[in-house]
């Protein structure tokens, strides 16, 4: 998985304008914590792969979900997820950790959000309690998409990224 990562987080980092290579922070279960230097401000962020993907496609791109803080932007607990397709506009992104169910989001893309900081805030915790992260989407062609993220080693990534941002 750190070898998966440490691409995906040059590929993150190599399509951010006036940024560093990132800065391996640590890897904790499941979860691997960076930092980059953007514009002269620190950035940092944590990643995970899903340890399953299901849907019947044929061809899908890299998939994973990240948790980024933006200090100098007072932005914290950003959650990003790629799908490694184009969503479907029209069709919901939906998140379940446990008995929780979170589908304010939007997509844009392969990428997907939750609409506001609130909800961010709202997921992360819930990411900090859970087990697992189960991310349902579907492409613009159609086909409904099923990601299993497993979130061992998830707080301790998340405090590593706070520390380092000094959130």
């Amino acid at each position: 998985m750190l070898k998966y990562l440490l691409i995906l987080g040059s590929l993150f980092v190599a399509t951010t304008a006036n940024a560093a290579q990132p800065n391996l922070l640590g890897e904790y279960g499941d979860w691997t914590a960076w930092s980059y230097t953007e514009g002269g401000k620190t950035v940092c962020y944590m990643a995970s792969t899903p340890k399953k993907d299901e849907g019947k496609y044929t061809k899908r791109g890299d998939i994973y979900v990240l948790v980024t803080h933006r200090p100098a932007e007072k932005s914290f607990d950003e959650v990003s997820f790629v799908a490694g397709y184009t969503y479907n506009p029209k069709a919901a992104l939906t998140v379940k950790i446990g008995n929780k169910t979170f589908s304010n989001t939007f997509t844009d893309k392969d990428k997907g959000w939750m609409v506001n900081t609130d909800e961010d805030k709202k997921l992360v915790e819930a990411m900090k309690r859970g087990d697992r992260m189960i991310v349902d989407g579907q492409s613009s062609r159609g086909t409904a998409t099923k990601d299993t993220y497993s979130l061992k080693g998830f707080t301790t990534a998340y405090k590593t990224i706070s520390a380092k941002c000094k959130k």
